[in-house]
């Protein structure tokens, strides 16, 4: 025993230090993302270059769930600036950043989201010579967030060209659509038609007007543009060559030209009472003395200015809060208060365009936006005078802004499910998986699911863009001529021998076995740039090959044996086109009678609207298709509703079938 303790003394026992607690683990943005996607997913994600062209409704969802989810590098493409109407739906933009660039903001504002993500922003149009083909094969994925048809056809083309996935995507309201497209997996953008846009017959925008639409395309198209603008906005009218329709465009060529002169005295003060006068008085009086074309319809009451103005002397008193009153219709007094206005505020501006533009030979003019209240406070009143003159209801200047600036309603809601729709078909892409990735449908209002899919269609075999083959060469368009293009490119290395073929561009042919004026050209002089795009077109009638589009590339280095070569060294095999059959019907004749052949028939007659693609089906459509599943999904069943735990070495992805 201890001689201490045995005396009865007390021993001295140290207290036990606490045990430091252990130092929290370090949570960001990333370590989330691994645990949802997986580590091998996740790092992917990171060390992926992706493009994003657009940064509009769905481009600001896009871009904040891309930079979100930590895709390395992201590069947004966008020509826009950021207008007053973009503010209720384009989160990342504020009212301080009117008229600033759409691309540059957004980067500015998504950067604050991860500043570990890398973000380039380009002001520019996607189509400028510098976004070539070499620059879309930087990419591992290119994301289309786009409301033009013409640019969304572009970026098709020249993804499919550089052989890098594309996800496009649109909205319509409370409708959306998310597609993926794969060079030889999927369909591509072109391989459905779209819809042509809308015209009106020029007889009936003239002088048969019976909806508000028909004065509006005619104050915007027609009247604006020859006061202050160029002359008639050929897109809007249709010029088919029927007896009716070719009087009226003659009669409207002569009226053009009284317009021209009266034109002439913008700014003087005569101005308003001559053009008031000429369209709705001078014009309107012609109209009815054409007896034939009022027998089942009221015609038209003229109107004079001096009139009008005696009578608008109250509204006169109380113009700026006219003007400022957008959301109720406008008396016709008030309306002619607004088009008396906005002809002040015009002529200033012409006048001014005219002195900064003397002498430079560029033209003075003024072109309609719908977020100019000039123009807008013009058409509107103008359409709403010629409105009253034949009977027709006005409509208020917000609606009217609707329809002249052809808005389709934008939800922000709806861009937001769509562009997290995107990212997660860019999962898929990312991991090769494209036997699962779907085209999805948002339909809200049909009678199954709220989000439909369907697996990703076929590439159609008679797409002029996806079903030919495509090839690049390069080219040393300082010396290269059509005759080194067709002997030593086409018929040697890409073998077509003795073939006939033929060579256009999209101006026209540029060569065939009858046209041969060219091949001593230089291919520069024909217009032939880096990055345009050749099809040959084989015209063997047994056997032809598909058609090919070869992608011109300016020569990196100098060429010495042949001023044109292939940038692949592998062989070409080019395959010939198809022999088409029609597949047997359920009466076991050649038809469209199986639900195959329907699909396809269906395909080949869909309209697609410009900018936002439904299904291909329609959405009625997309609710029978899917009744099969309609009570699976509805059903609080396990098994048919199943929330999957995928669990890998890198932590669990959680993912919701959507078989």
């Amino acid at each position: 025993m201890d001689p201490a303790l045995a005396a009865g003394s007390t021993a001295f026992v140290a207290p036990i230090a606490p045990v430091a607690p252990l130092p929290a683990p370090s949570l960001t943005p990333d370590t989330f993302n691994a645990q949802s996607l997986g580590r091998g997913l996740n790092a992917q994600v990171k060390q992926s270059r992706v493009l994003m062209v657009g940064a509009g409704g769905i481009g600001c969802e896009l871009l904040k769930n891309l930079v979100l989810t930590g895709f390395g590098e992201i590069h947004v493409v966008d020509l826009d600036t950021i207008d007053l109407s973009n503010l209720n739906r384009q989160f990342l933009f504020r009212q301080e950043h009117i008229k600033k660039s759409k691309a540059l903001v957004a980067k500015e504002v998504a950067q604050k989201f991860n500043p570990a993500v890398k973000i380039v922003a380009y002001h520019a149009n996607i189509k400028d010579p510098r976004f070539s083909i070499e620059w879309f094969g930087g990419f591992r994925l290119v994301f289309n967030a786009l409301d033009n048809l013409e640019a969304r056809r572009h970026v098709n083309k020249m993804c499919l060209a550089a052989d890098v996935p594309l996800i496009e995507s649109g909205t319509t309201g409370f409708n959306g659509q998310v597609q993926v497209i794969r060079k030889g997996v999927t369909a591509c953008y072109d391989c459905a038609p779209k819809e042509t846009p809308k015209t009106f017959p020029v007889c009936t925008i003239r002088s048969t007007p019976s909806q508000p639409i028909h004065c509006i395309v005619w104050g915007k198209s027609y009247l604006l543009n020859e006061i202050f603008g160029t002359s008639e906005d050929e897109s809007v009218f249709d010029h088919s060559s029927d007896a009716d329709n070719a009087q009226e465009i003659e009669e409207l060529k002569r009226e053009s030209a009284v317009l021209r002169t009266i034109r002439e005295s913008v700014g003087s003060p005569e101005f308003h009472q001559i053009l008031f006068d000429k369209v709705f008085n001078t014009d309107i009086v012609r109209l009815r003395s054409m007896e034939d074309m009022w027998k089942s319809r009221k015609p038209p009451e003229p109107l004079k200015y001096e009139d009008l103005l005696e009578r608008a002397s109250g509204a006169l008193a109380n113009k700026d809060a006219v003007l400022k009153d957008d959301q109720r219709v406008w008396s016709l007094e008030e309306t002619f208060v607004v088009f008396k206005d906005s002809l002040d505020r015009l002529s200033k501006r012409m006048l001014d365009l005219k002195a900064a533009t003397n002498g430079s030979g560029q033209a003075a003019i003024i072109t309609f936006d719908k977020d100019d209240d000039d123009t807008l406070d013009f058409v509107a009143a103008s359409a709403n005078i010629r409105s009253t003159l034949f009977g027709i209801d006005r409509k208020s200047k917000f609606d009217i802004k609707q329809m002249a600036g052809n808005i389709i309603p934008a939800i922000a809601t709806t861009n937001a499910i769509v562009a997290g729709l995107c990212v997660l078909e860019a999962f898929k892409v990312l991991k090769g998986e494209y036997d699962r990735a779907k085209e999805v449908f948002l339909t809200p209002f049909a009678p199954a699911r709220l989000l439909a899919s369907d697996k990703s269609r076929a590439p159609n075999p008679d797409c002029p863009v996806c079903s030919v083959f495509q090839t690049r060469a390069y080219v040393d368009l300082s010396r290269a001529t059509l005759n080194d293009l067709v002997e030593d490119f086409l018929k040697l290395q890409l073998g077509y021998g003795d073939k006939e073929i033929s060579v256009s561009n999209e101006v026209g042919i540029l060569y065939d076995p009858d046209e041969t004026d060219n091949l001593d050209k230089k291919l520069s002089e024909l217009g032939i740039k880096p990055d345009s795009f050749l099809t040959i077109t084989d015209e063997d009638d047994e056997n032809p090959y598909v058609n090919v589009v070869v992608a011109i590339q300016e020569a990196k280095e100098p060429l010495e044996d042949k001023p044109i070569k292939a940038v692949s060294s592998e062989e070409v095999k080019i395959p010939t086109k198809p022999k088409k059959t029609l597949a047997p019907d359920a009466h076991g004749q050649n038809g469209l009678g199986t639900e195959n052949g329907s699909r396809q028939q269906n395909e080949a007659i869909v309209e697609v609207t410009p900018a936002k693609r439904p299904h291909p089906d329609g959405p009625e459509d997309v609710g029978a298709a899917k009744k099969a599943k309609t009570s699976a999904w509805s059903k609080p069943n396990k098994e048919d509703n199943e929330i999957v735990v995928l669990d890998d070495s890198a932590g669990g992805a959680i993912v919701i079938d959507d078989d």
